[in-house]
């Protein structure tokens, strides 16, 4: 693996979006820049599976039951995450990215080649919910009881997850 930088990003519940509690997004820059053809793999043998390849949504959407994994497999694109008062970030191919279960995110740009990478700790079926009021109660209940993965999608039993990711940690 090349060596990587990587970061953490809290964000507060806006209203619509609840985000994680206590989870930060973390951002892995350049973690898989020299093996791009292969983050599906490596995602895979790291027990983050139910794995596919396309894009973003272009509106804001969650996962309330499970944590999710996003490689930059091509392109470039500017995403926003964390709902309409989160941060955009600018990704593109070998970057990581470490969503929380509950953590809105949304593709506000893109390049024409943008794809990524996408999988779930476990193999987890994961639901797609957009902050209807109608979700929101068993949605927060739901976050919380998601647990922390086994294995850092990147890394293995290793790694930026195991340094962040503990429930005790913020």
């Amino acid at each position: 693996m090349p060596e990587t930088s990587h970061a953490a990003y809290y964000f507060e519940d806006d209203g619509h979006i609840p985000n994680h509690p206590r989870l930060p997004l973390i951002v892995y820059r350049g973690a898989l820049s020299d093996q791009t053809d292969e983050i599906e793999r490596i995602f895979n043998r790291n027990n983050w599976r139910n794995s596919w390849i396309n894009g973003v949504y272009d509106f804001h959407h969650y996962h309330s039951n499970s944590h999710e994994v996003l490689g930059i497999y091509s392109g470039i694109a500017d995403l926003l995450i964390g709902g309409e008062k989160g941060q955009t970030f600018a990704v593109q191919a070998g970057d990581v990215i470490l969503l929380p279960a509950g953590t809105g995110h949304k593709r506000m740009k893109a390049s024409s080649d943008f794809k990524v990478v996408g999988a779930y700790p476990n193999g987890m079926n994961y639901n797609t919910r957009r902050g209807t009021l109608a979700e929101r109660s068993a949605d927060l209940i739901e976050i919380a009881k998601v647990p922390v993965p086994d294995r850092d999608p990147v890394y293995g039993t290793v790694g930026p997850l195991f340094e962040l990711w503990s429930y005790e940690h913020r």
